[in-house]
């Protein structure tokens, strides 16, 4: 190689080298959140996940990579104290001079009241709402709750159930059109953190959310051959999921994924599944069947596994599609599974 090409390669990485450098470093909270920065700095720069895969996000305890992490970000996305009232602290204490979103108090974020009842209310399950055929803005059936509860961030924190209770539910991520708005704001805070890459970031973010309005239809198609069966969830965390689509669950075994249900909410469960011929019981990767299996007793009810947070996924940006591709796609399987 000659020294001009020598001298070239050396001047090409160095400015490589700098580039990299320049890219703020980046912290997420969970699995999906992480998903959507990732998307978003694709070809940039990659974020650091804060809990780990697997782990459960009301409580954990930070490893020392995470603290670093946290204590490096420039730029930190939380989906907000709902869901890891732990990380707030956190947040403060290491991270004092990041910038710091917190996704459930956006503006461009939809929310819905937390549903303490074991059975919920009845739904219409007829003809599906054809707004579904346009996307994913499934919104006037619930506006006025919303506009009761969004944002509402004032509620005591139980602890012992694992998350807020009586306020927002804080699964929010579980909404396309939520992740969808946050590809924006990503990118928009990236954008003023980076600005030589803010035209890479505005680009991925955009790419993204055609990304997601092409899984919606994709979801539509899988959840249309078993509209208007019941269901059971064991722990109430599918809302928004359920709204987005247009397939309302019957009722949850557990108050929370901390909790146990007592023996007389097992009772009012087993109750629903025999009033309304539900066919289909989903559990979570961590719980025992135990449980799944007394709720069933004594009917052909058929049983799967719902992971929200994509705990057997690698960590990317292909994560947050893939767990709505597999919500979908559990769901349909149960339903339509034989009697």
């Amino acid at each position: 190689m000659s020294r001009n090409l020598i001298s070239l390669s050396l001047t090409a990485s160095l400015f490589a080298g700098t580039a990299l450098a320049d890219v703020p470093a980046v912290a997420a909270d969970i699995g999906p959140v992480h998903s959507l920065v990732a998307r978003v700095m694709a070809n940039v720069g990659e974020p650091d996940l804060i809990v780990a895969p697997g782990a459960s996000p009301h409580e954990y305890s930070l490893r020392p990579s995470e603290a670093q992490a946290l204590q490096d970000a420039e730029v930190v996305f939380w989906t907000g104290p709902e869901l890891t009232p732990w990380l707030g602290d956190a947040v403060k204490t290491l991270a004092s001079g990041a910038e710091v979103i917190t996704l459930s108090d956006l503006d461009a974020t939809k929310t819905l009241p937390t549903r303490e009842s074991a059975l919920f209310e009845a739904h219409d399950h007829g003809d599906h709402d054809p707004d579904h055929e346009e996307g994913y803005d499934h919104e006037e059936h619930v506006e006025s709750e919303r506009d009761q509860h969004d944002h509402d961030h004032e509620h005591e924190h139980d602890h012992a159930e694992g998350h807020v209770h009586g306020g927002t539910d804080p699964h929010i991520w579980l909404s396309p059109a939520n992740a969808s708005a946050w590809l924006t704001v990503i990118a928009d805070t990236l954008s003023a953190a980076d600005p030589d890459n803010a035209e890479a970031y505005a680009a991925n973010a955009a790419a993204g959310r055609e990304e997601l309005a092409a899984l919606s239809q994709e979801i539509e198609g899988i959840l249309d051959p078993v509209r208007g069966k019941n269901f059971i969830v064991f722990h109430d965390a599918y809302q928004y999921f359920e709204d987005s689509f247009g397939v309302p669950a019957s009722g949850a075994i557990s108050l929370s994924d901390a909790s146990d249900p007592s023996p007389a909410r097992i009772a009012e469960i087993q109750a629903r599944v025999a009033e309304l011929d539900v066919t289909c019981v989903l559990s979570e990767p961590q719980y025992s069947p135990g449980v799944v299996a007394a709720v069933m007793e004594g009917s052909d009810t058929q049983t799967g596994v719902l992971d929200p947070l994509g705990s057997d996924l690698a960590p990317g940006p292909a994560l947050y599609p893939q767990v709505l591709r597999n919500l979908a796609s559990a769901l349909a399987d149960c339903l339509r599974a034989p009697q």
